[in-house]
C-alpha cells in the first residue's frame, strides 16, 4: 500500500513538472513572437492618375516688331494689362511716312488726269482715222502715249500702296485680344525695321498645356482623342506649381504629327479655360491623366510591402505565423498601392513590424488597421 502511494505521488510530481515546462515553453514562444499590426486585403474603388511634367503655352502669341525705322514717339498702353484687337500700342515717328503717302496720292491723281487726257485724244484720233482725216502716225503716237500713261498710273499706284503700308506700319496696333508684357523700348528709342522687338502679346483664354508622352503611349492618347466628348471631363487634371489642383479639367487638343527621333517622345497639348487668369505662359505644372485601370482594385498599405532584389512581397497571416507571398504592384494611390497579382482579396497581411519578419515567423497581433 505504501508503494502504491509512492507511485501515485511520483506520477503527480512528474505531471506537475511537465505542465510547468509546457507553460514555460508557451510563454517563451509568445515572448519571441514578433508584434505586428494587420489589415485585411479588400477590393476598393481606386481612382488614380499618371503624372506628366508640363508647361503652360499661349494659344496665340506674337512678338511686336517695328517694320519701319524711326524713333518711338508714342506708347499708349499699360504694361501687363489686357489689350484688344486694333488698339493703338506704339507710334513710330510718322511725319516722313505721312509726307511720302501724301506725295504718292498726288502722283496718282496727276497720273489719272494725264491718262484721262491721253485717253480722250486717243478716242478722238481713232474716230478721225476711220474717216482718213488724220495721218496714221499721229494715231500710233497717241496710242503709244495712252499705253505709257496706263503703265505710269500702275507704277504710281504701287508707290501709293507702299507708302500707305509704311504709314500704317508706323502705328503698331494689337493683333488680337490678349495681355501685353513689359515694353522693351522707351520713348525716343530708335527702331530698326524688322529687328527691334518692342513687346510681346499673348492670348489668355483658353490656354494650352504641353507635355511629352512616350511613343508607347501614343495609342492610348489617340483613343482618348477619338472617344472624348465635346465637353470637358475628368480625364485631364492640372496641378499648379503650389501643388493646388486647378479647378477646371482640360481637354485633349493636339497630338503632334511626329515622334521625336532622339527622345522617342510625342508632344501633346490639352486646352483649359482660363477666365480667372490663373495660368500664365511658361508656367510649370503637372498634367494628371486618368489611368485606364481606375476602378475596383486590390489595395494594400504601401508600408506593408517589402522589397527584395527588385521584387515585392507581403506577409500573409495564418495561425499566428506569416507566409511571404510575392506580388506584382501597380500604381500608388495616396498611401496605398494597387496589387495586380499575387493576392486574391480577403487575406490578412502584416503592416507594421514587417522588417523583423521572415517566411514562417511567429507573430502576435497588436491591433488591426482599416
Amino acid at each position: 500500500m505504501h508503494k502504491i502511494t509512492q507511485l501515485i505521488a511520483t506520477f503527480a510530481t512528474t505531471a506537475l513538472l511537465l505542465s510547468c515546462f509546457g507553460k514555460a515553453e508557451n510563454s517563451k514562444a509568445e515572448d519571441t513572437a514578433t508584434s505586428v499590426t494587420v489589415t485585411n486585403v479588400r477590393s476598393e474603388n481606386a481612382v488614380f492618375y499618371n503624372s506628366y511634367p508640363s508647361n503652360v503655352a499661349a494659344l496665340k502669341e506674337v512678338e511686336l516688331r517695328g517694320m519701319v525705322g524711326g524713333c518711338i514717339t508714342g506708347i499708349y498702353f499699360t504694361e501687363g494689362k489686357v489689350v484688344h484687337t486694333g488698339e493703338k500700342l506704339y507710334e513710330i515717328d510718322r511725319r516722313k511716312y505721312e509726307a511720302t503717302y501724301l506725295q504718292a496720292q498726288s502722283a496718282v491723281k496727276i497720273a489719272e488726269d494725264n491718262l484721262g487726257k491721253v485717253q480722250r485724244d486717243a478716242d478722238r484720233y481713232t474716230e478721225l482715222s476711220k474717216q482718213d482725216a488724220i495721218a496714221r502716225q499721229l494715231l500710233d503716237n497717241t496710242l503709244t502715249d495712252l499705253n505709257n500713261a496706263k503703265n505710269q498710273l500702275n507704277a504710281v499706284n504701287s508707290e501709293l500702296i507702299k507708302a500707305k503700308t509704311d504709314f500704317e506700319y508706323s502705328l503698331i496696333k494689337a493683333p488680337f485680344d490678349g495681355t501685353i508684357g513689359f515694353s522693351n523700348v522707351k520713348l525716343g528709342a530708335l527702331v530698326t525695321p524688322g529687328q527691334t522687338i518692342l513687346n510681346t502679346v499673348s492670348s489668355d483664354d483658353p490656354m494650352g498645356i504641353d507635355f511629352q508622352i512616350n511613343e508607347t503611349e501614343l495609342g492610348r492618347f489617340q483613343n482618348i482623342e477619338h472617344a472624348q466628348s465635346s465637353k470637358n471631363d475628368s480625364i485631364f487634371r492640372i496641378t499648379l506649381p503650389n501643388n493646388a489642383m486647378y479647378p477646371i479639367p482640360g481637354k485633349l487638343s493636339v497630338i503632334d504629327r511626329a515622334v521625336d527621333r532622339q527622345t522617342g517622345s510625342v508632344r501633346v497639348r490639352i486646352t483649359v479655360p482660363n477666365k480667372e487668369k490663373i495660368l500664365r505662359p511658361g508656367m510649370s505644372c503637372k498634367v494628371l491623366v486618368l489611368n485606364d485601370n481606375s476602378g475596383q482594385q486590390l489595395l494594400v498599405p504601401f508600408k506593408a510591402v517589402l522589397e527584395q532584389m527588385g521584387e515585392y512581397f507581403v506577409f500573409v497571416v495564418k495561425d499566428k505565423t506569416v507566409t511571404q507571398v510575392k506580388i506584382v504592384l501597380g500604381p500608388k494611390v495616396q498611401s496605398n498601392v494597387i496589387v495586380q497579382n499575387g493576392l486574391t482579396g480577403g487575406e490578412t497581411i502584416a503592416v507594421d513590424g514587417i522588417q523583423k519578419l521572415h517566411d514562417g515567423s511567429a507573430i502576435k497581433i497588436a491591433t488591426s488597421q482599416k
